[in-house]
């Protein structure tokens, strides 16, 4: 299958910014999801162009009120880590959302395992505080496609959630949203037709399982025009861009299969390239 060109999808870079942001509030979305609203004089200027742009957030050490920064590089462009300790301590998460005029920013954190961002979000209140820096840059995606096909697991849901939330009344969007149990389904709002499909994991461990590539493989490919974004476990996802680029043959420039974390490796750089045959499937921001 190939698709004609279509909208034109840009990339807009920013400036970074180091911020230290304080916790307004917590709320538990579901039991394994908790919800952080950060805000704080230092939250002006903040810039949010898309539905999947990210920031790195940097933790405190345990028994610390402060993380360790990195700076920002002379040129502006990236950061620039200590080279011997204490080192920053830090993990990507999708912003959820911001609101300029209130002044805040809200996060999901998923409470799976024992890292250093699951513990610090059980543990949450108002007044502890987190390093913010980014986004480094925005994937800006005009909804002018005819349909649309997301999927993912609890990492890719905020930026699911909000690309749901902005789509155009009545647009065709077919939804595969992969947790752990019916416990973790979310109520997310949208004026899109969308069909919905909860993939529930039944005991098995983050990152395994193929219910992403079956859900994939299921679809029944509308006429016209479609926008694919799918992200989660990398290697959970590598037979999903295959099918989708290989076999579909789908324009990868409307095909984004994103991999934002692997099983086993500390802090996965999702800009590098994820699959051997895929070295040009690289997204930016």
């Amino acid at each position: 299958m190939t698709t004609a060109p279509g909208p034109r999808i840009d990339v807009v870079y920013h400036d970074i910014t180091v911020r230290i942001l304080e916790v307004l509030r917590v709320r538990r979305v579901t039991p394994r999801m908790v919800r952080v609203t950060l805000g704080g004089p230092e939250l002006e200027g903040f810039v949010d162009r898309s539905p999947a742009d990210h920031v790195k957030v940097f933790f405190p050490e345990p028994g610390a009120e402060l993380p360790v920064l990195p700076r920002v590089a002379d040129d502006g462009d990236g950061l620039d880590f200590p080279t011997r300790a204490p080192f920053p301590v830090s993990r990507d998460y999708t912003t959820r959302r911001f609101d300029p005029v209130a002044g805040e920013l809200d996060l999901d954190f998923v409470l799976h395992g024992r890292g250093v961002a699951a513990r610090w979000a059980e543990r949450a209140e108002p007044g502890m505080r987190l390093g913010v820096a980014g986004p480094r840059g925005s994937i800006v995606v005009p909804w002018e496609f005819d349909w649309y096909l997301f999927a993912g697991d609890e990492t890719a849901l905020p930026a699911i959630a909000r690309m749901l939330e902005d789509l155009p009344e009545g647009v065709p969007v077919k939804v595969f949203l992969l947790v752990d149990d019916a416990g973790e389904e979310e109520e997310i709002p949208t004026r899109a037709d969308a069909e919905i499909v909860w993939l529930h994991r039944g005991g098995l461990a983050h990152g395994e399982g193929d219910f992403l590539e079956k859900a994939v493989r299921g679809v029944e490919f509308l006429p016209g025009l479609p926008f694919v974004w799918v992200a989660g476990e990398a290697g959970e996802l590598k037979p999903v861009r295959r099918y989708l680029h290989r076999e579909l043959r789908l324009n990868r420039d409307y095909t984004d299969v994103d991999g934002f974390w692997k099983r086993g490796v500390v802090n996965l750089d999702h800009h590098e390239p994820q699959d051997e045959d895929d070295e040009d499937n690289v997204p930016a921001g």
